[in-house]
């Protein structure tokens, strides 16, 4: 039950699974050594009793994974719609029930394409005709300092790719311009087995704590294809920041939609593509 005046939270499980298990492996001296390894397993998402998708995951945060995944495909509007999410690793299954079902979901289910993401991601409907409403904020404004103390959170982030690789990670900041002693706090930092899971699961903690990304960043270690910034731009976030590069796709879409996108950003090193008059340098 939400308590009053609180804001509306779902019944959710806490289902998360251990990001890494240990294996024995030789090394190159032949000595055995017990390595920790990144978990991955399948959890297939139910819809008021309708199957969806199966996705690969670490397993870290699968009810925001879920959250998040209707919310970047538009099948749901309000996390005001979801009633209950709740995951069985038994059955490797996690169940969400709405209020009143997911809209126009025959039309959607009927349209899919498979993207780069690592993982294979699906892309339900038309959202690159829905890319068009997407309104970021003109007067917001990201500066050199802020960047660079941004990845200098992330570098000192403890990981579990530092224990085991295998991941990719994303994580939502803070954007202070104005400087001072915190111009980027990391608020989320989410590792998946594909980038594209660890964007929905930040995107379904933001809906669940009520965050806008009108005045956030967005940073992913993988590359910045469509997918990843036709995600960014839904959730409202106009800077989108990655170690690794982009692809043309991604590049094109950066700039209709207007997103301030920065790769190979490492260090105090990094490439400004698009949305250059936000930047501040």
């Amino acid at each position: 039950m939400n308590a009053p005046n609180e804001p509306y939270r779902p019944l959710l499980s806490e289902a998360a699974r251990p990001s890494t298990f240990n294996v024995l492996a030789v090394d190159e001296n032949g000595a055995t050594r017990d390595t920790p390894i990144a978990g991955e397993h399948p959890l297939t998402l139910y819809v008021d009793k309708r199957e969806i998708l199966t996705l690969m995951t670490l397993g870290a945060a699968p009810e925001a994974l879920a959250i998040g995944y209707l919310r970047n495909q538009r099948l749901l509007d309000r996390i005001e719609d979801i009633v209950s999410v709740q995951v069985d690793w038994d059955v490797n299954a996690v169940v969400i029930n709405t209020r009143s079902g997911l809209k126009n979901l025959d039309a959607k289910l009927g349209k899919r394409t498979t993207t780069s993401g690592c993982g294979q991601g699906t892309v339900f409907g038309e959202l690159m005709d829905e890319i068009d409403s997407v309104k970021l904020p003109s007067d917001a404004v990201l500066t050199r300092g802020t960047l660079y103390a941004l990845l200098d959170r992330v570098r000192v982030h403890e990981t579990i790719y530092k224990q085991a690789g295998a991941v990719h990670g994303c994580a939502l900041a803070t954007n202070n311009p104005d400087g001072g002693e915190s111009p980027s706090e990391i608020l989320y930092f989410v590792e998946d087995v594909g980038r594209h899971n660890a964007v929905d699961a930040i995107a379904g903690m933001m809906w669940l704590d009520r965050v806008d990304g009108g005045d956030k960043i967005f940073y992913t270690t993988g590359r910045l294809t469509s997918e990843m910034v036709i995600k960014a731009a839904q959730m409202g976030i106009p800077f989108l920041v990655s170690r690794s590069g982009l692809t043309q796709m991604g590049y094109e879409i950066a700039q209709k939609v207007g997103i301030t996108m920065i790769g190979r950003a490492t260090n105090k090193h990094f490439l400004l593509f698009t949305g250059g008059e936000r930047f501040r340098a």
